[in-house]
């Protein structure tokens, strides 16, 4: 039998990725969804774990191979996507599929499993507490902050198109809520 996905989107800095790696710790039957891209791996990621890092031409090839769920470019030659092979090997496991995956990357998932996923939108206090945070997080130049901040008032723009919406303006409660929409939505 396939479980269900949980579809955790936000801006990038919002905190989606802490609050998910926290939700896997907590025994809900979840295994993280591996997004596949073609930007480059930083020094503390690993391929398989954080990222399957793909060359743009391998992405483009699974894309016309069909291999994904959903995929987009988010920025030029910088593609993100699902694999479906991701959903099966999870499935497999007797597990619930989580991902941490882009605004718009979320909505297509959800659009693709509309009875079994649920969608949940980490929302910033605001967007200058986001950009902080993404200076802080010293992974970013400064004009790739100003480039996601961009991006992020545009995603902002598609949190009312989530089944969800979580203010992180303090992490444990924003991990609390999460976990307990999850456990709702596993025993519906």
């Amino acid at each position: 039998m396939e479980g269900k996905l949980f579809i955790f989107s936000a801006p990038s800095g919002s905190g989606k990725t802490t609050i998910v790696r926290s939700l896997l710790d907590k025994n809900l039957a979840l295994e993280f969804s591996i997004s596949a891209t073609s930007r480059p791996k930083r020094d503390n990621e690993t391929d398989g774990n954080d990222y399957h890092f793909l060359s743009v031409e391998d992405f483009k090839k699974k894309i016309e191979n069909d291999e994904f769920v959903e995929w987009e470019e988010v920025y030029e030659n910088r593609f993100y996507g699902t694999l479906k092979s991701e959903l099966k090997r999870i499935w497999d496991q007797g597990k619930h599929v989580i991902f941490d995956v882009d605004v718009v990357g979320g909505l297509n998932i959800r659009e693709k499993y509309p009875k079994k996923a649920l969608s949940v939108f980490v929302m910033p206090p605001n967007v200058e507490e986001l950009e902080k945070r993404l200076i802080l997080r010293s992974t970013d130049s400064a004009e790739d902050i100003d480039t996601r901040i961009k991006k992020a008032n545009e995603e902002l723009a598609y949190a009312d198109q989530f089944d969800i919406i979580i203010i992180n303006d303090k992490l444990e409660d924003a991990i609390e809520e999460s976990k307990a929409v999850i456990n709702k939505f596993i025993n519906q």
